[in-house]
């Protein structure tokens, strides 16, 4: 006779899961541009095409800035992204990279850096330096793959910031979710500091 209520909240419990599981999860957009005001946890952001946008930050939101960094600095075993555009030559040129976290996956798609870039997300597996630039050799799922580095690629990490760096003028870029009715919501951010601006 105990079991009955047990079997009640099982149940109850399937039927809800299916509700849960078609819940509107958003679709993830880029966000580019110079803050043009933060009003407690809205930060709202004027894009590149001049259009304003307001994105909620999560509370526990973590603002970063960025450092220069060498293609020297690029270990074997790294995990680094790279934005690239094909070249004429055939290979990938990078226009821009930065580090990763170890457990963000190895994949390779299209980007809206630029028209045509792609982005790769993979960990180094060679590094070959040169007077103006080099080679970053990756590894996407066994497949190895080149991209050129030269003298305008720019290659940084990640350093601290805070809230209160997001000032009105300074560039910033936020990995973001768009749901149905419009609204965005980030909880990240990563803004200009030091004069050197998000490349991403």
């Amino acid at each position: 006779m105990r079991a009955k209520p047990l079997l009640v909240v099982a149940l109850l419990a399937s039927l809800a899961m299916p509700a849960f599981a078609q819940a509107p999860q958003g679709t993830p957009v880029n966000i580019r541009g110079t803050v043009a005001k933060l009003a407690g946890q809205n930060l709202t952001v004027k894009e590149r095409d001049g259009k304003t946008v307001t994105v909620a930050l999560a509370p526990n939101s973590r603002v970063s800035a960025l450092a220069r960094k060498k293609l020297s600095d690029i270990k074997v075993g790294d995990n680094v992204a790279s934005t690239s555009m094909p070249g004429k030559d055939g290979k990938l040129h990078a226009v821009e990279i930065h580090f990763l976290p170890p457990f963000v996956p190895e994949s390779q798609f299209p980007y809206d850096l630029r028209p045509g870039s792609i982005m790769t997300n993979a960990h180094a597996t060679g590094v070959a330096t040169a007077k103006r630039g080099g080679t970053l050799t990756v590894n996407v799922k066994g497949k190895p793959v080149e991209v050129v580095v030269d003298s305008k690629t720019k290659i940084v990490g990640n350093t601290d910031a805070s809230m209160s760096d997001l000032k009105p003028g300074k560039a910033v870029f936020l990995r973001a979710t768009k749901t149905a009715d419009g609204t965005i919501t980030a909880n990240n951010a990563t803004v200009e500091k030091n004069g050197i601006k998000p490349p991403m």
